[in-house]
């Protein structure tokens, strides 16, 4: 890796911290040369722009993601172990991560939801993937036995993803100090919900 690769990866890794604390319309070019002791013109030289740059950070921040939540995941057995290994990484990987302000994607997708562009546009496939890889381990966890056969899959990736998103409001937001324990309760109902059904 050249001297110039190390430099992008390093601004990219402050970038990414940096925009889950003011988003990506608040992070500017300068704010990071001034963090980084750069030029303006020698950090513009890597992007060529505002919009290249913000692509950027959401192709680092899902890098890291996937590095944090899903790699160390897919250690786990195939179905209802593998979703709780998914879930538990997904709640811890702010602080894993680093991001002091918390999840990147709660941050943008907020910010940029009503905004049209190619920003956007790649903000909506990263979600629609993750989406994906949750219905596809519940998906898994039906085949191998844990969950329903006439499960919604789909359905599943849903309550999900509105479990970690209120925990994320929930511990951030409103500073509740029992959000992790609340977040957990929804998160086993949601798991004794998929298996019951399998019992009846």
């Amino acid at each position: 890796m050249g001297k110039g690769d190390i430099t992008k990866q390093q601004i990219l890794d402050h970038a990414v911290a940096l925009a889950s604390q003011v988003g990506l319309g608040g992070l500017t070019i300068g704010t990071l040369a001034d963090d980084l002791n750069l030029s303006k013109s020698g950090l513009f030289a890597h992007f060529q722009s505002k919009e290249a740059l913000q692509l950027k950070i959401l192709e680092a921040g899902t890098a890291k993601f996937v590095d944090v939540v899903v790699r160390p995941s897919l250690k786990a057995p195939r179905g209802e172990p593998r979703i709780r290994a998914l879930f538990e990484n997904w709640c811890r990987w702010p602080q894993l991560s680093s991001l002091k302000g918390g999840c990147l994607f709660v941050q943008v997708s907020a910010e940029f939801d009503d905004l049209p562009g190619q920003v956007r546009d790649e903000l909506v496939r990263k979600q629609k993937d993750w989406l994906d890889v949750l219905a596809n381990a519940a998906r898994q966890a039906v085949n191998e036995g844990h969950f329903s056969m006439d499960i919604d899959v789909e359905q599943f990736a849903y309550d999900l993803y509105g479990i970690a998103l209120m925990f994320h409001h929930a511990s951030r937001l409103l500073r509740d100090p029992g959000a992790e324990q609340r977040a957990n309760r929804a998160f086993e109902r949601l798991l004794e919900a998929s298996r019951a059904q399998a019992k009846a």
